[in-house]
């Protein structure tokens, strides 16, 4: 049975730990999250030196991570075995393999904790080995966040720290940083070092500490070209070019990417009201307005050409198309073609 990593905290924390942890999936925040936890906190400091021990994956088989779980703690209650990189483990996909760690699931070591971090996949789960796990050890299976989820983790996980924080804020670490829950934390982490005890975390806070310019960022370029404001675009690709170590193209595409994508499936919506919008959006009131703007600006063809033309300058900075074409050069010539509507005929 897969258990959320909530629950599965909230009993480490009780000091209830199990044989075996198998902690899986695309999302490793959750993973690291717990695996450190167990690290830190299931033996007391000077136990660790003889009953804990961390390997990788890629340097053992699994006869070697079993005799390290199958041995008697010293002078503890427990030992702790954690596998970090599981998945690269030699073995782990081969029969003998798989058998053998069934087997050891089936007769653990009551007085190990085993914790194996099987991470950015999945065991397959028609094999044995997987049936076992799931009835057998306390299993996390972890899945990659969608965009519209990830303010609502920002929020979150800033109600566990008991900080108050302005929609704006929050959208802006959604938006500049994305599904990165590791580095999402850790950017949040860091902004609270600066933060006054009591004080909100504002939008000036996250531009101020994040590499965000308050005048000249993705988010106001992508305000620029909804009020097809040309003068303000190219001011911005100008500051761009300017600072190109704050303002690494790759990212800023990929942000485009995603308000455009988001547009279309607005496009594709039954309920285009404000309300549907609002909703559609997560409940973000600030975005409405903006959204509600672009989809009179950038009707649903338009809207597919400009993803077409965000992808070709994607394949451009990375070099597989455009040939010597700057980063800047690239980034301005998107925006004319946003700007400026040419016949799809001539539209590459």
């Amino acid at each position: 049975m897969s258990h959320t990593p909530e629950g599965i905290l909230e009993q480490l924390k009780k000091r209830q730990f199990a044989p075996v942890y198998f902690l899986q999936g695309e999302e490793p925040y959750y993973i690291d999250l717990i695996a450190d936890y167990i690290e830190e906190h299931a033996l007391q400091e000077h136990e660790k030196g003889f009953n804990q021990v961390v390997i990788y994956g890629k340097d053992v088989d699994v006869a070697t991570v079993l005799l390290q779980a199958k041995r008697f703690p010293m002078m503890s209650e427990r030992s702790v075995v954690i596998v970090k990189e599981a998945q690269s483990i030699l073995d782990m996909e081969k029969e003998e393999g798989m058998k053998q760690l069934e087997a050891y699931l089936n007769h653990p070591l009551p007085s190990t904790i085993l914790v194996l971090c099987y991470k950015h996949k999945t065991l397959d789960g028609r094999k044995g080995l997987a049936k076992a796990v799931g009835k057998l050890a306390v299993l996390l299976t972890t899945k990659k966040l969608y965009d519209n989820q990830v303010p609502g983790w920002v929020n979150s996980y800033l109600k566990q720290k008991n900080v108050r924080a302005t929609p704006k804020a929050v959208a802006l670490l959604s938006e500049y940083i994305g599904a990165d829950l590791s580095r999402l934390a850790n950017e949040i982490d860091k902004l609270l070092i600066s933060l006054k005890p009591g004080a909100a975390l504002d939008e000036r806070v996250v531009q101020e500490n994040v590499g965000i310019s308050k005048e000249y960022n993705i988010f106001e370029l992508q305000s620029a070209l909804i009020a097809r404001d040309a003068l303000k675009a190219y001011r911005i690709v100008q500051y761009f070019e300017s600072n190109p170590k704050n303002n690494p193209l790759i990212p800023n595409l990929t942000l485009l990417f995603s308000f455009f994508t988001k547009l279309l499936c607005l496009h594709a919506a039954a309920d285009k009201s404000e309300a549907g919008v609002r909703k559609s959006l997560g409940n973000r009131g600030f975005l409405v307005k903006e959204y509600m703007l672009a989809l009179r600006v950038f009707p649903l063809q338009r809207c597919i050409d400009i993803i077409h033309f965000v992808r070709v300058a994607d394949l451009q900075v990375k070099g597989i198309t455009g040939g010597d074409m700057s980063d800047a050069a690239i980034l301005r010539e998107l925006v004319f073609k946003v700007l400026h509507p040419v016949p799809r005929a001539l539209a590459s």
